[in-house]
């Protein structure tokens, strides 16, 4: 089972930073994480969306496969297997960007600037959705960075115990206490 965790930094830029720490981690299998992104709220109010998964490159990659592949055979019934190849890569690759802009992964946007909304501005939001976390090394990690926790799927006490953490900036020499989805 996934955890969420929503994280307020009182400037624009740590949310990133922190982002790109629990990448870090990602790859060295402290946590595993389903998608992370971080909202950052401008002065005058307006709210940005920065996803961390793109998707738009790689669907319109296999969309330009896939038309190739399909443009080539419909070329042949008519003798033009060429122009079919370069119209169905065309063809493939528009729809798989297209496709690719549409599909939402992990976290819904429409959650993320519902929030986002609710920061203050000339903050950032950071969102973290994991399935496993070591959380002895995670939390200790980010701890340094401080943080308001705005939105958690985590038990009432953990949740809890990771605000302390976060207030304190320090580290801590108890790991976080197991939940569901945290080991």
């Amino acid at each position: 089972m996934s955890e969420l965790v929503v994280l307020v930094y009182p400037d624009l830029y740590r949310a990133g930073e922190v982002c790109a720490i629990l990448q870090r981690l990602h790859g060295e299998f402290l946590i595993d994480i389903e998608d992370v992104a971080y909202v950052t709220k401008e002065l005058d109010g307006k709210v940005n969306l920065h996803q961390t998964v793109q998707l738009v490159a790689p669907a319109a990659s296999a969309g330009m496969v896939r038309g190739t592949l399909w443009g080539t055979l419909i070329g042949l019934l008519f003798l033009q297997p060429l122009l079919g190849m370069a119209t169905g890569a065309l063809a493939g690759a528009a729809g798989g960007a297209l496709s690719g802009k549409m599909v939402d992964y992990g976290i819904p946007d429409p959650f993320m600037k519902e929030l986002g909304d609710k920061v203050q501005p000339g903050t950032s939001a950071l969102f973290v959705l994991f399935r496993k976390v070591t959380p002895e090394k995670v939390v200790n990690e980010i701890a340094k960075y401080g943080g308001t926790v705005l939105h958690s799927s985590l038990p009432p006490a953990v949740e809890a115990e990771l605000q302390a953490t976060l207030d304190s900036g320090a580290v801590t020499a108890a790991p976080v206490k197991a939940s569901a989805g945290v080991r």
